[in-house]
């Protein structure tokens, strides 16, 4: 009993000695967390997160809507970028480095009705695009786009030209961001079908050419299968002489001048053309990537066409009041829409996205936009009066800042709407 009594004693003891001492440290605690709050209140306060400043850019922080309806606004701020911070402007479009003396041009920034274009962040499309890859299908109007998404990254990274590892025509091009895994190429296809000179001549500007409308050019659909982002560019070259074929066979030609063939519209070939890249690349099996078409690019020749004179001095953008698109180019863009529609539809059912860069519009207001004058030849060091073009830095930026909106936005982007308005 004794034991019993000294045990639960000393079992007592150690009790009350355990409670000073949880007492003690809980006094210390809350003493040390009074002195904190004091020290933190003496201090300023830390600022605010600013989401447009971090790399939180989930779809739920950007507003949908139609921003491809708008109106080009002053934007003295200026471009992204200049001939001293991008050294990839090619010639062609270095309207400042080839003396154009003003620079009005590069002070408007466009400006949706409903919503904010949100600025490009290179480092922002780089994020998303790491790992990745991303493919300009085209003419030379898409390797314009392309240049000015390369000047639009160069304030964030400068990628490695790795064209010399593939077989490649010789206006495409394959550029590599090592930091990023990214892979960014330029196919050249300018029709996107297989096409050649039909005139024993050889090829000119005005020269007749065969087009194979259910034929999709080797050069770049040989290659696109892996490719994460295709972004389709095509219309230009339309407008020229063109001998039809499918199945092997001639089934028409636009302004080819023979009377033995049935006369076609270009508009004919540009949309059959556009039918079987769509349909192919739908049907490619190892196909998985976001197919973009870049619709019709405007051209603003006045006076008289690219090879009568015709040329481009405006210095101002047009309001909506002063011009629409109409005529040939409305033609030419209507056609693009409606194979986009169908083609849109069953993309859909294979899980498929297609998105419609619809630039045509708003690019109809930008007459001030081109080199005109203060261009070059690709292959020839004369000035051009070039009007189909844009200038670097130029209004060309904003199909980048619609690129990067979409991708941003990912699978909700929707064309339905604006080709409901459209037809």
């Amino acid at each position: 009993m004794k034991f019993q009594i000294t045990e639960l004693l000393n079992g007592k003891r150690t009790l009350v000695n355990i409670s000073k001492r949880v007492f003690l440290l809980s006094f210390i605690l809350f003493v040390t967390i009074s002195l904190l709050s004091l020290v933190r209140g003496s201090l300023p306060s830390s600022p605010k997160k600013n989401i447009t400043n971090s790399f939180s850019f989930r779809s739920k922080e950007i507003k949908k809507c139609d921003v491809f309806s708008g109106k080009w606004v002053s934007h003295p701020q200026g471009p992204y970028y200049d001939k001293d911070t991008c050294h990839l402007i090619l010639d062609q479009q270095n309207c400042i480095n080839n003396g154009r003396p003003d620079i009005e041009f590069m002070n408007w920034r466009w400006k949706p009705d409903e919503c904010e274009l949100p600025l490009f962040n290179a480092t922002q499309f780089l994020t998303i695009v790491r790992g990745k890859s991303m493919a300009f299908v085209g003419d030379s109007v898409g390797r314009n786009q392309m240049q000015s998404l390369l000047c639009l990254l160069a304030g964030v990274a400068y990628p490695n030209d790795i064209s010399g590892k593939y077989t490649l025509h010789p206006y495409s091009s394959v550029w590599f961001y090592a930091d990023y895994n990214f892979t960014l190429a330029k196919f050249w296809s300018t029709f996107l079908v297989r096409g050649s000179d039909a005139d024993p001549d050889g090829h000119s500007y005005n020269s007749v050419m065969n087009l194979y409308l259910d034929e999709l050019d080797k050069s770049w659909v040989t290659q696109i299968e892996k490719f994460d982002y295709v972004i389709i560019s095509t219309g230009q070259w339309f407008f020229r002489p063109l001998v039809y074929y499918e199945s092997g066979q001639i089934v028409g030609c636009y302004k080819c001048n023979n009377k033995n063939i049935t006369d076609l519209t270009n508009y004919y070939g540009l949309k059959r053309a556009l039918r079987t890249a769509f349909e192919t690349l739908i049907g490619l099996k190892g196909y998985k990537g976001v197919t973009i078409l870049r619709t019709y690019s405007p051209q603003h020749f006045e006076n008289g066409q690219w090879n009568r004179g015709g040329s481009c001095g405006r210095t101002r953008p047009f309001t909506v009041e002063e011009k629409r698109l109409d005529g040939y180019m409305l033609e030419a863009y209507l056609s693009q829409v409606e194979v986009f529609g169908t083609e849109e539809k069953e993309a859909r059912k294979k899980g498929l996205q297609f998105w419609l860069l619809d630039i045509s519009e708003l690019m109809m207001l930008r007459p001030d936009g081109h080199p005109n004058r203060y261009g070059r030849s690709r292959d020839k060091n004369v000035s051009i009066n070039d009007c189909v073009h844009w200038c670097m830095p130029g209004p060309i930026d904003t199909w980048n800042e619609f690129l990067l909106y979409f991708m941003k936005m990912g699978s909700q982007i929707s064309s339905s709407l604006k080709l409901q308005k459209v037809f």
